[in-house]
C-alpha cells in the first residue's frame, strides 16, 4: 500500500487526502499541502482509490475529522469519481475536488452531479500560491463554516431499539451532522453515563466537545447544540416559508436572491421528505442521479449564501390574519410576515396492522432511516409501498441487507414506479417483490421481529422474521394546523387559484378586486407550493417548480399593498 504512514504526523488534526496513481504527482501535491497546511492539518497522500478508501477507513475508526479530498479523476481501476463517491459514504461533509490532466468538461459534469464536487483542478497546478492554495483555502472555509470541526466531536449514548435515541441518530444523520453512536449498553456507553453523573433515564444523552451533557434533550435542545439554527433573528419578513423540502428551499433561493427578506421554518431537518431519498435518478441536470441529501443541502447552502434564514426544529403552530399580514406562532414566539408560502409537503400514513404502534421506533420506521442502512447489515428488512421512495430505499438498503423484501399491495409495481426503478430492482438478486400483499401484524417483544405477510386477494398469510419494516404508503399533508380560512379538499390538500371556490371566481370572504393567483390559497397572500397543494404533481422538479412560481406570484401581491 502506497501511503504516507500515519506515525508521520500525530493523529487527531483534521485531515486533508490526496489520491493520484501517479507517484510523482502523488508527492507533489502532499509537498504542496504540507508546505501551507501542515502546522494545521493532517496531509494523507494515498496511490491508489482503494489505499485511499483504506486509510480513510483507518480514520473514521480513529474519530478524526476529514476536510478535505483531492482525487486524481484518470486512475486506473476506480476513478476520481467513483473514488468520491465510496469515500462520501464515510465522510459526507468533506469537501472535494478533481484533479484533472487538462480541461475534461464531461468529467467535471458528472463529478458535480455525482459526488457533489466542490471544484476541479487542472494539472500541474504551478504555482499553487494562484491555482492550489486559493482552492483549498475556499473548501477549507466552506467546512469550517458548516461547523463540521466542532460537530465532529459530538457524541450520542443511546439504546439501539429506543424510539427516542432513533429520533435523534435520524434527526442528526440527516442534518449531515458528524456524531459519534455508543450503545448505552456497551462498556464505553457505561463510562460515558458514569461521568455525566447519569443513568438510563437520561438515554438518548448528548455529549459534546466543550464537555455539555444533554439528558433525553428534545430535537430543538439538540439543533441548537451541534450549531443548526432555531431562532429567527427578527419580528418581521417580507415572506415566511412553511416547510423545507424542495418546494420551500426553492421559494428560499429565489425570494432571498430577489431581495426579499426571507425565514425558513422546519419542524424536523431542512431537506424535508425528499432529503431523505438515497437516489434521485430523474431530476432534470442529473443523469448519474443525485442523493435527496445532497440535492437539499446543496439548495439550503445556496439560501444561505443570498441571506435567507433557515431554522431546523422549528415547528409552526398556528397562523392567524391581521390586515393584509399573516402572524406566524411556534411554540415560544409570534412573528408576522407580508407573505406566507405553505410548503409543508405530506407524511406518510400510518400502517393499520396489528402491534405496530408498540414497536414503532423499534424497528418500525415511516420513511427512509437516514440513520439506520448501516444498522441493516445482514438483517431481514421488510419494506411496504409500490411508489418510487420504497423503490428507491429497497435498492438502497439492499447493499448492506441480507433480504429486502418488498411488500406491495397493488398488482404491479410497474403501475406506481418509475421504470428506471423497476429495471434496477428487478437486476437485484436479494430484493424480494410480494405485490398483492399487506403487512398485517407486526410482533417482537422490545423490538421488532417477525411480521405477518397477508395476500388480499386469498387472505393466506405467512409469518416471516424480520429486524426492520419501513413503510412508504399513501401521503398525509402537514396542514391540521391551519385555519378554516384556508380552504382544503377532503384529503386536507390546501386548495389554490380557481379551486379556492366552487365553479371558480373568489371564494367566500375574499376581500380584494381581483380572483386568487394560481397558487393562491383562500386567503390574500398566503400560497401553497410542492405536495401540499391540491392537484400538484407529486415530483421533486414539480416541487422547485412551484417554489419559484409562488416567490414570482409573492411578488405581485406584494406590489398592490
Amino acid at each position: 500500500m502506497s501511503l504516507a504512514p500515519a506515525a508521520s504526523s500525530p493523529a487527531g488534526r483534521p485531515v486533508l487526502l490526496t489520491v493520484d496513481d501517479d507517484p510523482s504527482v502523488s508527492r507533489s501535491v502532499a509537498r504542496d499541502l504540507r508546505r501551507r497546511y501542515g502546522q494545521q492539518y493532517r496531509v494523507v497522500r494515498a496511490e491508489s482509490g482503494d489505499d485511499a478508501l483504506a486509510a480513510l477507513r483507518e480514520i473514521k475508526l480513529r474519530g478524526d475529522p476529514v476536510v478535505a479530498l483531492l482525487a486524481d479523476y484518470r486512475m486506473p481501476d476506480m476513478n476520481g469519481i467513483d473514488f468520491l463517491e465510496h469515500a462520501m459514504d464515510l465522510f459526507p461533509q468533506a469537501r472535494r475536488a478533481l484533479l484533472t490532466a487538462y480541461a475534461d468538461t464531461e468529467a467535471a459534469i458528472a463529478a458535480i452531479n455525482v459526488v457533489d464536487v466542490d471544484h476541479y483542478l487542472l494539472k500541474p497546478w504551478d504555482p499553487p500560491e494562484e491555482k492550489l492554495y486559493p482552492v483549498l483555502d475556499q473548501m477549507i472555509d466552506a467546512w469550517r463554516s458548516s461547523g463540521d470541526a466542532r460537530k465532529s466531536e459530538v457524541r450520542l449514548v443511546g439504546h439501539r431499539w429506543s424510539a427516542a435515541s432513533h429520533d435523534v441518530r435520524d434527526f442528526l444523520a440527516r442534518g449531515g451532522v458528524p456524531y459519534q453512536w455508543v450503545p448505552a449498553d456497551e462498556a464505553e456507553g457505561r463510562r460515558l453515563l458514569a461521568a455525566a453523573d447519569a443513568d438510563d433515564s437520561a438515554v438518548p444523552l448528548l455529549l459534546t466537545a466543550d464537555g455539555a451533557a444533554l439528558r433525553a434533550p428534545s430535537l430543538t435542545e439538540v439543533a441548537a447544540t451541534v450549531g443548526l439554527h432555531t431562532v429567527p433573528q427578527s419580528d418581521l419578513y417580507d415572506v415566511v416559508i412553511i416547510g423545507g423540502g424542495p418546494a420551500g428551499l426553492s421559494a428560499a433561493v429565489y425570494a432571498a436572491s430577489e431581495g426579499l427578506k426571507t425565514v425558513l421554518f422546519e419542524g424536523g431537518v431542512v431537506g424535508g421528505q425528499a432529503g431523505q431519498s438515497s437516489r434521485i435518478e430523474n431530476y432534470l441536470g442529473f443523469p448519474d442521479g443525485v442523493s435527496g441529501g445532497q440535492l437539499t443541502e446543496r439548495a439550503r447552502r445556496q439560501a444561505s449564501r443570498f441571506g435567507a434564514e433557515m431554522l431546523s426544529a422549528s415547528r409552526v403552530s398556528h397562523l392567524e390574519f391581521r390586515g393584509s399580514s399573516s402572524v406566524v406562532h411556534t411554540t415560544d414566539r409570534q412573528i408576522v410576515g407580508h407573505a406566507v408560502v405553505l410548503a409543508t409537503g405530506v407524511k406518510y400514513r400510518r400502517l393499520p396492522a396489528t402491534g405496530i404502534e408498540e414497536l414503532t421506533g423499534r424497528g418500525v420506521y415511516y420513511g427512509s432511516a437516514a440513520a439506520g442502512s448501516d444498522d441493516c447489515h445482514d438483517q431481514h428488512v421488510v419494506i411496504v409501498g409500490g411508489a418510487n421512495s420504497a423503490g428507491q430505499a429497497a435498492v438502497h438498503l439492499s447493499r448492506t441487507a441480507s433480504r429486502v423484501t418488498l411488500a406491495v399491495r397493488g398488482p404491479s409495481i410497474e403501475l406506481s414506479m418509475s421504470r428506471y426503478l423497476t429495471d434496477r430492482i428487478g437486476k437485484i438478486a436479494n430484493i424480494e417483490v410480494r405485490t398483492c400483499t399487506e403487512v398485517s401484524t407486526c410482533e417482537g417483544a422490545d423490538r421488532l421481529e417477525r411480521v405477518v405477510l397477508t395476500d388480499v386477494t386469498n387472505g393466506t398469510s405467512e409469518t416471516v422474521e424480520a429486524s426492520y419494516l419501513y413503510a412508504f404508503i399513501g401521503a398525509q399533508p402537514f396542514t391540521d394546523w391551519l385555519p378554516d380560512r384556508i380552504h382544503r379538499d377532503r384529503g386536507g390538500f390546501v386548495l389554490t387559484g380557481p379551486d379556492t371556490a366552487e365553479g371558480g371566481g373568489r371564494p367566500a370572504g375574499w376581500p380584494l378586486p381581483r380572483d386568487p393567483y394560481l397558487l393562491e390559497a383562500s386567503v390574500p397572500g398566503v400560497f401553497a407550493a410542492g405536495d401540499v397543494r391540491a392537484s400538484s404533481v407529486k415530483r421533486v422538479a414539480s416541487a422547485v417548480g412551484e417554489g419559484a412560481l409562488a416567490v414570482t406570484l409573492v411578488h405581485r401581491y406584494l406590489e398592490q399593498q
